[in-house]
């Protein structure tokens, strides 16, 4: 099993967790379903918080239900799988 804090900007992730909207983007619904859990994205980004060094943000862009990438979320490692889940 891969662990997600090792990929880098370009690798593959799936969501492990469905994401909601958390306020992020204006023209949204309050805690509207963003990204369902088992959806495949790309990592855009890899940092961290400037108040929080030592913990790995993830900014990853989901694909939708016709496959083109949706904006860049926030994501932590533990809302992140590195394989599909194929149960």
């Amino acid at each position: 099993m891969v662990n997600v804090d090792s990929l880098e900007e370009g690798d593959v992730v799936y969501a492990a967790v469905p994401f909601h909207h958390d306020g992020s983007f204006p023209a949204v619904a309050e805690n509207a379903l963003l990204v369902p859990e088992g959806s495949r994205g790309v990592i855009a980004r890899k940092g961290h918080l400037e108040e929080n060094p030592d913990r790995t943000l993830f900014l990853v862009r989901f694909e939708d239900a016709d496959s083109n990438l949706g904006p860049a979320l926030g994501a932590w490692p533990e809302k992140l799988r590195a394989e599909a889940d194929l149960n």
